[in-house]
């Protein structure tokens, strides 16, 4: 049997793309590599929003070229946002790339592959408009306990820095049965946790016209008897309304962390970006949310040097992140993306002093977030143990997991405890905050789940230690209508 590789850049979206991408090579019949080992096919699936993406997929199909010259049969497939972009570019600059598929054909990834050997010439599909919703693809699930559900795909916004807009095409919303039967499956499975995905999840409800749909959904998965852990991501301050607070706060399994994308802290600057709402109207977001649910730990997103930035707008930044007491955030120093509104903008930010303030951000960012999470320190946490080992140092060797409200947490089991499997739940006392995790060596009991069930028996599954396989139902789904436009993640 052949096998295959699959290498994933950027957000969640991609990440979930992939899993249909193994599971449609492994119902194809090829098998998983087993690792270090030179697969039969590899499978890039890109990101293009940084600006060394590009960099980053040549370089790596540079590295492959000297592999397959050896290695008679091999194919190499590239997939994702940045195929949507290219297109035929890639097979012109890298001409031992078989096929090149775009983010709307995902499923068409076997028969290209197929063509590609029969043909023995590259074939380059990319479709304009996404015609059936990926969810309805067989899955290779990388967690047998977690999950990633999408629930639309697609954005309306058209924010200035982004690359993605023409890539991902206009937000289209899964009609709420259909997720709900999708988390159902899940759960029957042995998933307890799963995370809610779109480009925009709070606009979720716009194309059926229902604008409380995304705080019914949470609702409902509330009613779901078996799952534990309801997560989400990203929403848009824009669209972030008081009955999703409330339903986070009132539905037990939706946990207490937020990804509330902030971009920057300046009016000004949020302007520029085409980002509407202003740094009051977010930090009124923030302090709703701790109002309702105290625990709560929020995260972010932060560009740095966006084009006409100054020393003063970036002050209203780093205001911002004493304001809203982070645990977390992912930053970023602003980077031109070819065919976005930011790229001729005037006045672009020297590097230097972009990397200067990037500098300042994170110092400021990991000072805020290790003195929130020193606030957790003798709590007592349920902790769900993730996939692989934890951390080891020469005393004691630790496993991971992450707490309800999402924050990773390194403990330790003490001798004589059955050593409990991935998916299991531990409740733990932390004795030690650092700025990205805690330490936890006061243990107190396993609670055995049947997502730990699940996990035990995935280790048996065909081709793959960890994986899941999941063949999806069609679930009613239907072709789309053309989609144009664009989309970012937050």
């Amino acid at each position: 049997m052949r096998t295959y590789e699959v290498r994933t850049y950027g957000c969640q979206m991609n990440v979930h793309d992939s899993e249909r991408l193994r599971g449609l090579l492994e119902d194809a019949g090829y098998v998983r590599a087993p690792e270090g080992d030179e697969a039969d096919v590899v499978v890039f699936n890109t990101c293009a929003v940084r600006e060394n993406a590009d960099n980053k997929l040549y370089g790596n199909l540079g590295h492959l070229a000297p592999v397959k010259a050896r290695k008679p049969g091999m194919q190499i497939a590239v997939g994702g946002c940045l195929a949507q972009k290219d297109k035929a570019s890639i097979v012109r600059k890298a001409p031992w790339v078989d096929v090149v598929f775009g983010t709307h054909n995902i499923g068409s990834l076997p028969v290209l592959l197929e063509r590609a050997r029969i043909a023995e010439e590259s074939q380059v599909e990319i479709l304009e408009s996404l015609e059936v919703f990926p969810s309805t693809l067989p899955t290779r699930r990388e967690s047998a306990y977690s999950a990633w559900v999408s629930v639309s795909v697609g954005c309306n916004n058209t924010c200035t820095f982004c690359i993605v807009p023409a890539l991902r095409g206009r937000e289209k919303d899964r009609r709420p049965g259909d997720v709900l039967a999708e988390v159902e499956t899940l759960v029957a499975e042995g998933v307890l946790e799963v995370t809610l995905l779109g480009q925009n999840v709070n606009s979720y409800g716009v194309e059926f016209g229902d604008r409380y749909a995304f705080s019914k959904l949470l609702r409902a998965c509330g009613e779901i008897d078996g799952l534990e852990r309801v997560r989400f991501t990203s929403p848009h301050p824009r669209d972030f309304t008081a009955d999703v607070i409330e339903a986070m706060a009132e539905t037990p399994n939706v946990m207490p962390s937020l990804h509330m994308p902030l971009q920057s802290g300046s009016d000004r600057v949020l302007k520029a970006m085409r980002r509407s709402y202003r740094q009051d109207r977010y930090l009124k977001i923030i302090e709703d949310v701790r109002a309702a649910m105290p625990d709560a730990a929020i995260t972010t997103d932060i560009i740095v040097g966006f084009p006409g930035e100054t020393e003063e707008d970036f002050q209203g930044t780093l205001d911002v992140v004493r304001q809203a007491r982070f645990a977390g955030a992912f930053t970023f120093q602003y980077s031109k993306r070819p065919g976005t509104p930011a790229e001729s903008m005037e006045d672009q930010v020297p590097r230097d002093v972009v990397q200067e303030r990037y500098e300042r951000l994170v110092a400021l960012q990991d000072d805020v977030a290790w003195d929130e999470n020193k606030l957790t320190v003798g709590r007592s946490l349920e902790v769900l143990i993730a996939e692989g080992e934890g951390r080891k140092d020469a005393a004691t060797h630790r496993l991971s997991g992450r707490a309800a409200d999402n924050r990773l947490v390194h403990f330790a089991i003490p001798e004589g405890v059955e050593k409990p499997r991935p998916g299991d739940m531990a409740t733990v006392e932390v004795t030690y905050a650092a700025p990205h995790h805690l330490v936890a060596d006061v243990f107190g009991a396993v609670r055995r789940t049947r997502a730990g069930d699940a996990w035990e028996r995935a280790q048996d599954a065909p081709s793959s230690p960890s994986g899941v396989m999941l063949g999806m139902p069609t679930l009613g789904a239907k072709p789309m209508e053309p989609a144009v436009g664009g989309c970012q993640v937050g």
